[in-house]
């Protein structure tokens, strides 16, 4: 397996721009290129798959067990004729103080060598001591090359590369000089999604021509090539990190996704694991659609920027008005973040206010900075819809199963009722109230966590044997398409539900 890890010694240094155009000019000389993103993240990935054509897929050492890891890589670069990982924040950077979920903790585990992103701004002779700290840091780890990022000219790049070469065995593959038309916008939650931006395609291709005329493609490949034989050092996954397949007697789920501009926030392989457990995936638009999808057995809305878009969400009353009336008629429903804002009465963001669907009695301000950011801790209080799973003697969790995810999250969720229930105490993290996280009305679960389906935590088999439940029990949620009718109120009122 050619592979590498392209890391950086700080965040912000460019290392997402140079892995996307990476990938995307190694694909252009015909190369099946597989990326892996370190971390939870939603929004590099995008571009990473925009870039290779093939899904990018996260590695996590908080989250996930080393043997999920090695499985997911084995079982996704089949086929490719490089992969690449994108390292998180820098080479050393992690949770944990002692670095065992961290970047080179992941490199190591991987035999990848690393191809180290240096931000070269205001930096000349000082660049060679800030390597050599790097390598001397763990001599486990293999720098193997460094790209120079945002250098300033001809001058600049040749004091550079004189630097690297007098004091360090280091060789320089690369150095991109600084070019705004390459630089992917930023905003409050880090940088715009792909799924956002008509010119998408368009900036990637961009990335990837001034890759390919600053970086020694062929040098990259032959350090891929580089990289030692590796098997899993784990011999098998645990038992409980997998999703149990769908029993050939159970009935197969029908689960609408918003996917759309405004919601995007979804990790593929969770998405793989639904199925599995399953689930017909169902897509449709929050923006555009008038209805949801015909006969859906259940609800699920990601992550993504609602605060973006508010007043076309506003528009869409009949969308609206058809979800709040479904959730109310008990359609089990699962919302992430995002999800939770739209669900909620309304949205305030830079002096606007916007009706949202209005299910969750409670009202979403923005604020200028963070309220929860970072990974997340949560025990379940019993209060959830979806069933507890059992112990290993047959008994069921009473507020100790615990789940493990993250947050980002710049909004709060306010107004809430005073008896509104919530699925999860939090141990670590913010969540809704900075103690609880996941509102629970009707059969609807939403949270500002989001939650992973490794390490144990099935949610996706879960969420579906609940909606299968649910199913079996009552039958639809919501009638046939053809017989629904839409209330013709405008953006300032939905109509009551008759349900």
């Amino acid at each position: 397996m050619h592979r590498l890890m392209i890391s950086a010694a700080h965040k912000s240094s460019g290392k997402t721009t140079l892995s996307v155009g990476l990938a995307a000019a190694l694909r252009a000389q015909g190369a099946v290129v597989q990326t892996f993103k370190k971390g939870p993240d939603y929004i590099d990935p995008m571009w990473h798959t925009l870039a290779s054509g093939r899904h990018c897929i996260n590695l996590d050492g908080h989250l996930m067990h080393a043997a999920e890891i090695e499985a997911a890589v084995s079982r996704h670069a089949q086929g490719a004729c490089i992969t690449l990982v994108e390292g998180n924040k820098g080479l050393f950077d992690g949770v944990s103080l002692d670095g065992s979920d961290s970047n080179a903790q992941l490199a190591k585990q991987l035999g990848l060598p690393v191809l180290l992103v240096i931000d070269a701004r205001g930096m000349t002779r000082g660049i060679a001591p800030l390597l050599l700290g790097y390598q001397a840091f763990d001599k486990d780890v293999r720098i193997a090359g460094v790209i120079l990022n945002q250098v300033g000219g001809p001058r600049h790049e040749s004091k550079l590369r004189a630097v690297i070469a007098q004091y360090t065995n280091i060789p320089v593959l690369g150095a991109v000089h600084k070019d705004e038309r390459l630089s992917l916008t930023e905003r409050h939650l880090g940088l715009m999604p792909a799924s956002e931006l008509q010119d998408a395609q368009a900036r990637v291709q961009r990335m990837a021509e001034a890759v390919a005329a600053q970086v020694d493609l062929d040098a990259v490949r032959a350090l891929a090539a580089s990289a030692p034989a590796w098997a899993p050092q784990h011999a098998a996954e645990p038992a409980e990190i997998h999703v149990r397949p769908m029993a050939s007697t159970e009935a197969p789920v029908r689960i609408a996704v918003a996917r759309d501009a405004a919601f995007g926030f979804y990790y593929p392989d969770d998405l793989a694991a639904l199925e599995a457990a399953g689930a017909t995936l169902l897509p449709f638009d929050t923006l555009n659609d008038a209805q949801l999808p015909p006969d859906i057995d259940g609800l699920f809305i990601g992550g993504g920027f609602p605060e973006a878009f508010l007043q076309p969400l506003q528009a869409n009353a009949a969308l609206r008005s058809e979800i709040r009336c479904a959730i109310a008629a008990g359609l089990p429903t699962y919302a992430e973040c995002g999800g939770l804002m739209y669900l909620a009465r309304s949205v305030q963001w830079q002096g606007q206010a916007a009706e949202m669907v209005g299910a969750i009695p409670g009202d979403v301000v923005m604020h200028p900075k963070p309220v929860g950011r970072g990974y997340v801790r949560l025990a379940e209080t019993g209060q959830g819809p979806w069933p507890l799973q059992p112990l290993a003697d047959g008994s069921l969790h009473d507020g100790l199963c615990v789940r493990l995810g993250h947050e980002f999250h710049h909004s709060s969720l306010d107004n809430l009722p005073a008896d509104t229930r919530f699925a999860y105490a939090v141990q670590r993290g913010h969540g809704v109230t900075g103690k609880f996280d996941g509102v629970c009305v009707h059969n609807t679960l939403a949270s500002y966590s989001h939650l992973r389906h490794t390490g144990g935590n099935g949610w996706p088999q879960r969420f579906v044997q609940f909606v299968r439940g649910v199913r079996q029990a009552q039958g639809p949620c919501l009638a046939p398409a053809a017989s629904r009718s839409f209330p013709t109120a405008s953006h300032q009122e939905l109509l009551p539900c008759s349900a």
